[in-house]
Parts: structure tokens; C-alpha cells; sequence
């Protein structure tokens, strides 16, 4: 008995090392194998063993096929060609193509990366966008209902998504705003399989504010807003339904080379400044949130050069840096340690989407999960 029990926890070891599309052709090995790979307490420890060790980490990536730009200035209906990889976060070798779960060929968006699950839905997000939450190396998906706003329109829609540790549940934050301000949050639990609307929205949201790019760190949604000169950070716990405000430092001035995401497990603020004090060199400012005060640490210094944006920070703690030419629709992919400075070119070449003056460009994290398998 005692063999037959270290037998088994021989297998769980070695299988807790493999990643999950090995795991997932061993479904069909036997019955055993798979009633184990697929139970909630094996998906559970491969997830975490994954997570702690940054095992099976990719670079999740919008790029060009072959990463070339293909405009012709002669048909300016011709549709830019994008897809979504996967990419070694140790070679930067590409992995794996996402196609839609769908089937569909039509461009999609991802508005969130957490545990193997992406959430995505359209490009251009409306009130009656479809969205999908979604484990591509498992291929299972799951499609929330519809809004419960169907009938109303809204001008602007922000989606994100994540996992929320509290409640240990996964959850998108959908807010929608009309052309008279009025703003509508809601929030979907995986769990649940359902959408809830916050009826308490906080006096000082009720006013003309634009909003930019915000990120999902436990459990809460966090977004830039900018309410006449004054930049702050709104943030959502999808949770406890609560809103707060973080003013911003005062030396975010712009939204431009501006980016909020998540350093060393805190939230931090990145904000690409021209001004320093040696010749021909940039600076990077960075601030993190320590007990809702913003603490400012020690600049990033670069030389000057191309364009250059600032995309976010990857689960190694590296900063996710691009640069190109001014004229181009490419532009490459670098990783900068931030203590040792050491920057790491990554050879991949990332699309740069434009929205009117505005450009997007997009790399995140990705690691592998068996989340969804069996529903689990």
C-alpha cells in the first residue's frame, strides 16, 4: 500500500512539471491519468507550482504575420493583417499562434492576462461586444451573457479582467459611459456565470473625466483618469464594490509615454520623461503605491533615440520597452532590468496599431494553466 501511494506521488511530481499541452495529450493515456490531470486539486497545484516558479511564462504578443508591416498607400482600405502569439520568455522563439476561439477571422482585442486566461472580445469595444474568457493552450472558452444595459448606448466601454485572491474567483470590470457622463459599471464572476451592476457610483465620478489605460492587480481594476489638468488613479475592487482615488504625482503632466501596471507585487506608475540632467539622455520616472502614498524611485536613464514607449512590467520584474523609427509600423520589443539595467533585445517586432494620433502597442505575460479543463 505504502509503494503503490509513493508510486502515485512520484507521477504527480513529474507531471506537475510538464507543461499543460503535454498534460492535456495525456488526457487520453488512461482513465487514471486523466481523472488525476483533470481534477480541481491537480489543476490548482500546477497553476501555483507555475506562478511561484514563473514556470511556463510566454510573451503574449500583437505582431504582423512575419513581422512586416504591409500598407499599400494606393488602397487605404486594405486592412492591416495582425495576429496574436505566444513567444519563449527565455529564447523569445515563437510558440504559438492564437486563432479565436471561434473560429472567427476578424482582429480581436485581449483586455486581460491572468492564471492561463485571457479575456478578449472586439478590437473596438461597444455596449453589445461579445466577450469571451478563454484558455488557448487547453482550447476550452467560456462566453459570459449578455449585458443587462443591452438597450442603452454608451460612447465608451473599458474592459478588464483578472483574478481576485479574496473571493478566489475570476472577474471582468466592464465601465460604460454615455455622451451626458453618466457611467454604469459592471461586474462578471466566472464563478457565478454572471453579470452584476454597481448601483453606487461616488460623487467624484459624476463629472466630465477622460479616461486611459488602466490594469488588473488583485482583484481590482485600476484606471488613469484625467479630470481637467489633474491626473489620478481610479481603482474598483470587484469585490467589496468599493471605489477610491489616488491622486497622481505632480509631475505626470500628460498622458502621453504614461503607464500604470505592477512592480514587485505593488502598483507603480511609469511616465516617460524628456527633461534630464545629462546630455543626450531620457529618463523614466517610476512610483509605486506603499500605504496610498506614491513613493518615487530611482529614475530609468536612456540614451536618446528613437520613439520610444513603455509598455509595462513582466512577471520577471523587467520593464517591456520599445523603440522605432518615426515612420514605421513596427517597432522592437526589449526587456530592461531595472536594478542591473541590463537591456535585453528580444528580436521580436510588435505591430503599432493608430486610432486617429493615438498608438497602441501590445506585449503582456502569459503563463500556461490548466484552468477550464473540466471547469475547473
Amino acid at each position: 500500500m505504502a509503494f503503490t501511494l509513493r508510486k502515485k506521488e512520484i507521477l504527480i511530481d513529474i507531471l506537475l512539471r510538464l507543461p499543460a499541452k503535454s498534460l492535456i495529450r495525456f488526457l487520453s493515456t488512461c482513465k487514471s491519468w486523466s481523472d488525476l490531470i483533470g481534477s480541481s486539486s491537480f489543476v490548482s497545484t500546477h497553476l501555483n507550482k507555475n506562478v511561484t516558479k514563473h514556470a511556463h511564462v510566454y510573451l503574449l504578443c500583437l505582431h504582423h504575420p512575419n513581422f512586416e508591416c504591409v500598407i499599400d498607400p494606393d488602397d487605404p482600405y486594405l486592412e492591416e493583417e495582425l495576429q496574436w502569439s505566444l513567444f519563449s520568455n527565455v529564447t523569445f522563439e515563437k510558440c504559438s499562434k492564437l486563432s479565436h476561439p471561434l473560429g472567427s477571422t476578424k482582429h480581436y482585442g485581449i483586455y486581460g492576462s491572468s492564471n492561463g486566461l485571457l479575456c478578449i472580445s472586439d478590437e473596438i469595444l461597444n455596449f453589445d461586444s461579445p466577450i469571451h474568457i478563454w484558455n488557448p493552450l487547453v482550447g476550452r472558452y467560456r462566453t459570459p451573457p449578455m449585458s443587462t444595459n443591452i438597450n442603452i448606448k454608451f460612447n465608451y466601454v473599458a474592459l478588464q479582467f483578472g483574478f481576485h485572491p479574496g473571493v478566489n474567483d475570476y472577474k471582468a470590470v466592464r465601465m460604460m459611459r454615455t455622451n451626458k457622463d453618466a457611467l454604469a459599471v459592471e461586474v462578471y464572476s466566472l464563478r457565478t456565470d454572471s453579470w452584476k451592476m454597481i448601483e453606487a457610483i461616488p460623487p467624484w465620478l459624476k463629472c466630465t473625466w477622460q479616461h486611459h489605460m488602466g490594469t488588473f492587480f488583485n482583484g481590482v481594476a485600476y484606471h488613469i483618469i484625467e479630470k481637467g489638468p489633474i491626473f489620478s488613479i481610479m481603482s474598483f475592487d470587484s469585490s467589496s464594490e468599493e471605489f477610491e482615488e489616488f491622486i497622481a504625482p505632480d509631475a505626470i503632466c500628460s498622458s502621453w509615454r504614461l503607464c500604470i501596471s505592477v512592480y514587485k507585487e505593488q502598483l507603480c506608475l511609469l511616465f516617460g520623461f524628456y527633461g534630464c540632467e545629462e546630455e543626450d539622455m531620457e529618463k523614466l520616472l517610476l512610483w509605486v503605491l506603499q500605504e496610498k502614498r506614491w513613493k518615487q524611485l530611482c529614475p530609468v536613464i536612456y540614451p536618446e533615440g528613437n520613439c520610444r514607449h513603455i509598455l509595462g512590467i513582466s512577471i520577471d520584474n523587467e520593464l517591456l520597452m520599445t523603440e522605432r523609427g518615426f515612420d514605421t509600423g513596427i517597432a522592437d520589443l526589449y526587456l530592461r532590468n531595472y536594478e542591473s539595467k541590463q537591456v535585453l533585445e528580444t528580436g521580436i517586432k510588435l505591430a503599432v496599431l493608430r486610432y486617429g494620433d493615438i498608438e497602441f502597442l501590445f506585449a503582456i505575460t502569459y503563463i500556461e494553466s490548466l484552468v477550464l479543463l473540466n471547469n475547473c
